[in-house]
């Protein structure tokens, strides 16, 4: 397949970042309502429409310039508020909402795959569509996976954190989650000193190859 120039770019991954980035969140709100805490649908958060999750620097400018830059693209929308008060069990129904978020990109990046695999069929009669859905099928299948591997990492406030917290002592998984302020900084520092690629790229490539298997791609 042919190099894309940056508008082909961006239109190939427009779509998957934004639905990856939103459902992600949608997930974790739908997981909230099931668990007893109806924050997320009383605020019209438990919606497919991405305008209600866009965050501007998030969804739009930090993918972007990501994608301008080579190498991992990712981002984020509008955290979905979540009431731990509501729930029976807080730390571990936080757990369980936390899970939710990554287990739909999993969902997603299979979806993805199978757009993929349908472009691949496509492709000989109908090669401009089915060109542009391979494309975007492999974009699709990229940023999910990102997703899945970043937010799993033990970095507060990522939803790794979340688990690892429902298994701590309380005074300790307290302590833990003082840290959430900074993990911004420290998903930086990551990145700018090269480490963030190495912890991402063992899993993602475990998962997508796991996916591309059982797809056939």
């Amino acid at each position: 397949m042919t190099e894309l120039n940056i508008m082909q770019q961006i239109a190939v991954w427009a779509i998957p970042v934004i639905f990856a980035i939103t459902l992600h969140e949608v997930a974790h709100g739908w997981a909230a309502s099931r668990l007893g805490d109806k924050t997320a649908l009383m605020l019209g958060r438990l919606t497919l429409n991405p305008i209600k999750h866009i965050d501007p620097i998030g969804t739009i400018v930090v993918p972007v310039a990501l994608l301008v830059m080579g190498g991992f693209v990712f981002g984020w929308a509008k955290a979905v508020p979540v009431d731990m008060r509501n729930f029976k069990n807080p730390a571990l129904d936080m757990a369980k909402v936390a899970v939710a978020g990554p287990l739909a990109n999993l969902l997603m990046a299979v979806f993805w795959a199978i757009v993929a695999k349908t472009g691949t069929v496509l492709q000989t009669s109908i090669p401009d569509i089915g060109t542009y859905l391979i494309y975007t099928g492999f974009a699709g299948v990229s940023i999910n996976l990102i997703l899945l591997v970043l937010n799993l990492l033990p970095i507060p406030p990522l939803d790794g954190s979340r688990v690892l917290s429902a298994f701590l002592p309380k005074k300790l998984a307290w302590q833990y989650n003082q840290i959430a302020p900074y993990g911004f900084f420290i998903l930086i520092g990551l990145m700018v000193l090269g480490m963030l690629s190495p912890l991402l790229i063992g899993p993602y490539t475990l998962f997508r190859d796991l996916i591309f298997s059982i797809i056939g791609l």
